[in-house]
């Protein structure tokens, strides 16, 4: 499986899976949720999910400042509906990496390990997002925009090349690379993350 070397240089989530250490599924329920996961999840590379990436990071570092983020024990909530824009995308994402589900989900055993109804849309929350732990009930709000880092003018113009059926190789190509570029932008400008991230 070839893929953007850029994949591998994004600092993988490392969280506690108290019910993949129960079943005995990961060797001391240590799990490494990589951007290469969150690609196959969502089946493609972008702004937005790479956004999911730096709001899962920001926001579980701020919640489990001291430990590992308990995966499965992780409220998420969407500010918006989930079949507008990419809500359903982003709530899917962050739903992945913490664990849960909506009523959907794993119910548990014996009253441990329930992952359902924890993932929640048209929220009445400040953020896009909030990321809310069920032990302590802290809560983290945040919102996401990658403007700060536009797309390359080309782009616009390869797009419609593309769309019309008319693209060349090369300009899919060079669509591809211009794309992938701005994401690892992104991903990897760790010093612009404040003006793409906030906290509310």
């Amino acid at each position: 499986m070839t893929y953007p070397d850029f994949f591998d240089q994004v600092e993988p989530l490392l969280l506690y899976d108290p019910l993949a250490d129960f079943l005995g599924a990961l060797d001391g329920g240590v799990t490494q949720i990589t951007y290469l996961d969150l690609v196959k999840l969502a089946g493609h590379s972008c702004p937005t999910v790479a956004g999911i990436y730096l709001m899962a990071r920001i926001g579980l570092e701020r919640l489990f400042p001291d430990a590992m983020p308990i995966r499965g024990e992780i409220e998420v909530h969407i500010q918006g509906a989930k079949g507008e824009g990419v809500n359903g995308v982003i709530g899917t994402g962050l739903a992945y990496i913490c664990g849960v589900s909506d009523e959907g989900g794993f119910k548990g055993i014996g009253g441990r390990f329930n992952r359902a109804n924890k993932l929640f849309y048209q929220a009445p929350i400040s953020g896009e997002v909030r990321l809310k732990r069920c032990d302590s009930g802290a809560s983290i709000d945040l919102s996401y925009d990658p403007s700060v880092i536009p797309p390359n003018p080309e782009m616009k113009e390869l797009l419609a090349k593309l769309q019309s059926g008319h693209a060349t190789i090369d300009d899919r190509r060079a669509f591809q690379k211009l794309w992938q570029e701005r994401v690892a932008k992104i991903l990897l400008s760790k010093e612009l993350w404040p003006q793409m991230v906030t906290i509310l």
